[in-house]
């Protein structure tokens, strides 16, 4: 009986990890960023001197994630760049790139290296972050850990973990897993090497949150739904702090019924993330009915 037990928790381990902890499937990026971004011969104006880096999330890439919002950020006269981080190195070569799945660390140095590309090419002194799901947990890592809280402005926040998901009770099954010395099964069992540290609790998290998850140096914006199934409870993603302003999408729009794979896609949180990026000239933000977003592929 015991060895059964652990076989269904094993099995459903390996499914949540495998599935849950992903973003938005599409089509096939192109070699370039979509829409004009990465145009590394841009250079920021008055209007908006800072460079926007945008970081997706987890078996994602820039092109899937950023479709809506790398365009929309060309079009408002922004220098705007996209990577696609944590790809498994030797991975077999495929149409569609994915990326989020290597660790934190790994990927947390990716996002160092690029933002001191974007900084030379644009010779802009700091940029602003936007990222999604695991795509705010990179840069928080790279601002408290790889020197990089002096290099970012305004860090807006599309769907953000602070704390940690706990998912279907994943957390719990995990740490159950690994009071009982069966933590490398899970590691095992998915490809994403980054998905155990993005739960309730995990090391990584205990780490980042050590003297506080928000420098006082950035400016932050946190953009929930409380539809998210990802990012579980959705208040996960809310923070405190003088400088840290918490946006629920449903509170000024509550026909908004938004997911976690939608939000980067919701014309109600790209417009919230317009006005955080340019407080100065922030415009009301229309509400737009918006229904749960589905995964393609």
């Amino acid at each position: 009986m015991r060895r059964a037990r652990h076989a269904f928790t094993v099995s459903v381990l390996a499914a949540l990890l495998g599935t849950v902890l992903t973003g938005p499937a599409a089509a096939s990026p192109a070699a370039g960023g979509r829409g004009g971004f990465n145009d590394w011969s841009c250079e920021p104006g008055a209007d908006h001197p800072n460079p926007v880096v945008l970081v997706h999330g987890t078996r994602d890439n820039k092109d899937t994630t950023w479709r809506a919002l790398g365009p929309k950020l060309v079009r408002e006269g922004y220098c705007a760049f996209a990577l696609t981080y944590g790809v498994i190195p030797d991975a077999p070569v495929v149409e569609e790139v994915v990326g989020g799945l290597m660790p934190i660390e790994y990927s947390a140095a990716e996002l160092a290296g690029f933002v001191a590309r974007v900084r030379s090419a644009t010779g802009a002194r700091q940029v602003d972050i936007v990222g999604y799901s695991q795509g705010t947990i990179v840069p928080t890592y790279y601002a408290k850990l790889l020197d990089g809280r002096g290099k970012i402005d305004r860090y807006v926040s599309l769907a953000p973990g602070w704390d940690g998901t706990n998912v279907a009770g994943m957390a719990n099954l995990y740490g159950l897993l690994r009071a009982l010395g069966l933590g490398w099964v899970s590691r095992l069992l998915t490809d994403c090497r980054a998905c155990t540290q993005l739960l309730s609790d995990s090391p990584t998290l205990r780490t980042l949150h050590e003297g506080g998850i928000f420098l006082p140096e950035i400016t932050y914006t946190n953009i929930v739904t409380r539809y998210d199934e990802i990012a579980v409870p959705y208040t996960t993603g809310l923070g405190e702090g003088p400088n840290v302003t918490n946006i629920v999408l449903q509170d000024g729009c509550p026909a908004d019924r938004v997911n976690h794979v939608g939000i980067v896609i919701d014309p109600n949180a790209l417009g919230h993330v317009l006005n955080a990026l340019d407080p100065a000239n922030a415009a009301p933000v229309p509400c737009v009915p918006m229904q749960p977003v589905k995964p393609s592929g």
